[in-house]
C-alpha cells in the first residue's frame, strides 16, 4: 500500500513559463508537506531533467513561449521508458483540456487555481502514479522469482535452458565451441544430516558465491536443485580451455569454509559436455556432461570427467 509518508516524499517538477504560478504551486505543495519540489521557468529544460530525475509528477503549464506544453509532451513521451508519462496540466483553456488529456497529459488543474482542488488532483495523481511503480517493481521480482532460485539467486533450470540454447546458437553461428560443466557435490548429504540443514543452506550460498567468481562474465552458473549446479561456458577459444576453468572451478569449491563455528571441507565432482563433440542440442549436450558427472563420481570424486564421444552414440541408439 501507498503510505501518505510515500506521497508527501515524492519528486514533483513545476513547469511554468510566470514566475507568479511557479510561486503559488509550490508555496502551496510545501505547505501540504511535500518536500521534493524542482521548480523550473525553462520548458527546454524538462527532458534532460525528467531523465536525470524520474519526477513521479510534473506539473506542466500549456502555454509557453517558443516550446508550449503540447510539445514538451511530446518530447516526453519519447524519453520515458515505460510509457507512463506522469503530467498533469495546467491550463486556463477549457478546449485544452480534452486536447492534453488525448496527448497523454493524466489529468489536469485550472487557472486560476482553486487550491483545495488543486491538492486533491496532486493527491490523486501520485497515489496512482507511486501504486503503478509499486506493481511494476512486484512484476520484475515475480519474474525473477520465476528464473532464479530462491536460495542461492543464481539462475534456475527454466532460466538456464535459456541461457544454453542461446549459447549453442551463438556457437553453431559463429562455428565455434562452447561447453557445460555438470557438478555435484561430494558428501553433502552428510553436511546436511550432521550440522542441518541450515548449514546445508549456508553451505550451498557460499559455493555458489565461489563459483560465479571462478568463471568468466559471459558464463552462467545455475542450480538445477540440491547439491546439483550447471555452468554453461559461453565460448571457447582453446582446446585447453576447459580443462584451465575446471580446474579453476574445483579449486575454488575444495577452499575450506567457516560454518557455524566449525571448519567444513567439500569438494566436487564435474561433468562436461562439449559443442559440438558430444551434442548440438541442450537435451543431448546436458546428458553428455551428466553421463561424464556420473563417471567422475565412481572413479573417486573431488574430479573432473569430459564426455566421451561413445556417450553420444549411446544416447542416439537408446
Amino acid at each position: 500500500m501507498i503510505s501518505n509518508v510515500d506521497i508527501l516524499n515524492a519528486s514533483i517538477l513545476i513547469v511554468d513559463d510566470q514566475e507568479a504560478s511557479v510561486q503559488v504551486l509550490e508555496n502551496m505543495l510545501r505547505e501540504a508537506g511535500y518536500r521534493c519540489i524542482t521548480p523550473t521557468m525553462d520548458p527546454y529544460a524538462v527532458c534532460a531533467l525528467h531523465r536525470d530525475n524520474h519526477y513521479d509528477l510534473i506539473l506542466l503549464d500549456l502555454q509557453m513561449p517558443g516550446m508550449d506544453g503540447f510539445q514538451v509532451m511530446e518530447r516526453l513521451r519519447e524519453i520515458e521508458i515505460d510509457g507512463y508519462v506522469p503530467i498533469l496540466v495546467i491550463t486556463a483553456q477549457p478546449d485544452h483540456k480534452l486536447r492534453a488529456l488525448a496527448s497523454g497529459a493524466k489529468d489536469f488543474i485550472s487557472k486560476p487555481f482553486d487550491l483545495i482542488e488543486a491538492r486533491t488532483r496532486i493527491h490523486n495523481m501520485l497515489e496512482v502514479r507511486l501504486l503503478y511503480k509499486q506493481l511494476e517493481h512486484y512484476g520484475r521480482e515475480l519474474e525473477s522469482l520465476a528464473l532464479h532460485d530462491a536460495l542461492t539467486g543464481l539462475p534456475n533450470r527454466r532460466l538456464l535452458n535459456d541461457r544454453l540454447s542461446s549459447a549453442i546458437a551463438h556457437a553453431r553461428r559463429n562455428k565455434r565451441t562452447m561447453a557445460v560443466m555438470y557438478l555435484d557435490l561430494d558428501g553433502f548429504k552428510e553436511i546436511n544430516d550432521t550440522m542441518g540443514h541450515n548449514a546445508g543452506d549456508t553451505l550451498l550460498s557460499m559455493v555458489a558465491a565461489r563459483l560465479v567468481a571462478a568463471v568468466r562474465q559471459e558464463d552462467t552458473v545455475a542450480r538445477l536443485g540440491g547439491d546439483e549446479f550447471v555452468i554453461v561456458l559461453w565460448e571457447l577459444n582453446h582446446a585447453d580451455d576447459v580443462a584451465k576453468l575446471v580446474s579453476k572451478v574445483i579449486q575454488a569449491v575444495s577452499q575450506p569454509y567457516r560454518i557455524q563455528d566449525h571448519g567444513v571441507v567439500m569438494t566436487v565432482s564435474v561433468g562436461i559436455g562439449i559443442y559440438p563433440t558430444h551434442g548440438e542440442e541442450v537435451e543431448t549436450l546436458m546428458k553428455s556432461a551428466d553421463l561424464a558427472l556420473y563417471e567422475a563420481k565412481r572413479t573417486g570424486k573431488n574430479d573432473y570427467r569430459i564426455a566421451a564421444r561413445t556417450d553420444r552414440l549411446a544416447m542416439a541408439r537408446s
